[in-house]
């Protein structure tokens, strides 16, 4: 059976979180499977060994609607190319009614969906409890990243044995999701104080200012910028670093998924969604604040403990 998996959401995190119900599929069907999804999801470069994956389709859909997929015209684009590939069955992770409509005229027969018209929901319980009942099987939500063993051997050679090596989250989907830079300077000089270390800065081009500020402080010798990598690149270092500090941010649920203890920062996002789903990671929350509290529009990020965060990576670090 020639299986599509349907996965519109943007950003490298929720791309992650999707894997385990991916690989179910996949898993089931007992053969590798096609999966649609948007090019901000990075599935290229995290997904290039999973042998889970036998094809990545690129939806093209974009904010002012120019993408091949988008409109009317684009409507029909994706119908088209979907048909040629003649998929027996698709699983869509959305409730919306246009991929629905495109995977019927495209002639797929058998279509799994989200209900109609969802909007609001928890990421991961909705892929699993939607993943379950289809499969009929319990899936475990951790997701993995698979990287080529000789890869991970490689680089494993080029990190120092004598320091910890520790993946920085810098990075952010916005400024109300992010630790004060100030804040990971004086967190990577308190570490170093007590464990020798290297900092290795998980963040874009985008944030240039931020890698400008590390570079001008005291920690710079001790710091490497992932920044000019593309994602593929990272993995194998990510994948051999012995922690993870940061913010909600894609390098997180990426670190998790190589199977990375994480320490994840979380100010303004949903932490029951995104930090409970991964045996790997902790969590740290603004003051006065609980799992239930902390949401979209917290605005907690001057409420993050520094003693807090310093206190539990020095414990991650040595355990």
């Amino acid at each position: 059976m020639k299986v599509l998996v349907i996965q519109p959401k943007i950003g490298m995190g929720d791309m992650v979180i999707y894997l385990p119900y991916i690989h179910a599929i996949s898993k089931k069907y007992g053969s590798s499977i096609s999966i649609l999804v948007k090019e901000n999801s990075r599935a290229r470069e995290l997904l290039t060994d999973d042998k889970h994956i036998s094809e990545i389709i690129t939806l093209d859909r974009t904010k002012n609607n120019a993408g091949s997929h988008d409109g009317i015209l684009g409507f029909f684009n994706l119908i088209n190319e979907l048909k040629k590939k003649k998929f027996d069955k698709v699983f869509i992770f959305s409730g919306s009614l246009r991929y629905n409509l495109i995977a019927k005229l495209a002639g797929i027969k058998k279509i799994a969906q989200y209900p109609f018209f969802r909007k609001k929901d928890n990421i991961v319980l909705s892929a699993k409890i939607f993943t379950e009942n289809e499969l009929n099987v319990i899936i475990d939500t951790q997701p993995v990243i698979f990287i080529d063993e000789v890869k991970t051997k490689k680089s494993q050679k080029n990190l120092s044995q004598d320091l910890k090596n520790i993946c920085l989250g810098i990075s952010a989907s916005g400024p109300t999701k992010r630790w004060a830079i100030e804040n990971y300077i004086n967190l990577c000089e308190k570490i170093m104080e007590v464990i020798p270390s290297k900092f290795y800065l998980a963040a874009g081009e985008k944030d240039s200012l931020l890698i400008e500020k590390i570079y001008k402080s005291k920690i710079k010798n001790n710091c490497v910028s992932l920044d000019k990598m593309s994602v593929r690149e990272t993995l194998p270092i990510i994948k051999n670093c012995d922690l993870y500090i940061g913010n909600d941010t894609g390098w997180l649920h990426i670190s998790a998924a190589l199977n990375l203890k994480c320490l994840a920062l979380f100010m303004d996002s949903p932490v029951k969604a995104y930090g409970k789903y991964s045996k790997n990671i902790e969590v740290i929350l603004p003051e006065g604040e609980t799992e239930d509290s902390t949401t979209h529009d917290t605005l907690g990020s001057n409420k993050i403990s520094f003693e807090k965060v310093l206190n539990q990576s020095l414990k991650m670090l040595t355990s």
